[in-house]
């Protein structure tokens, strides 16, 4: 919130406030999440506890579980994050261009591909 708030004087009105604010909130979602990757990371380097070794087997694969997490695991994460954009926060394609910071016919194109790489993986499935 504060992020925002210091940034609302940089605010130029060259895109729409929500896709602005949008942006900052994702931008601050990657950097946090970032860290906490770190951190686990770091975490799991000095971990010698065998019973957390174990838990971590047995937790499902992301291809196990249902939803719309099963889908995005095939895509790579830039894809993913456009997609998610889309579909989860319903956001044009020229708001998501502005916040993953790529251009209009880049972002698209990105879409585009991952949807078909989706409909090709999956392709199979909906067959039987």
């Amino acid at each position: 919130m504060l992020k925002v708030l210091y940034g609302l004087k940089n605010f130029e009105g060259k895109s729409k406030f929500k896709t602005w604010l949008y942006s900052i909130t994702y931008n601050e979602c990657i950097t946090q999440y970032r860290k906490e990757r770190r951190k686990r990371r770091l975490m799991d380097a000095l971990s010698l506890d065998p019973l957390e070794e174990a838990s971590e087997e047995k937790a499902p694969k992301p291809e196990e579980k249902g939803g719309l997490d099963r889908w995005l695991v095939y895509v790579n994460p830039i894809d993913r994050e456009i997609l998610v954009l889309r579909f989860v926060a319903e956001l044009e394609f020229q708001e998501i261009a502005d916040i993953m910071h790529m251009g209009l016919s880049a972002t698209k194109m990105r879409y585009k591909r991952a949807l078909d790489k989706l409909r090709e993986k999956f392709a199979g499935i909906a067959e039987t």
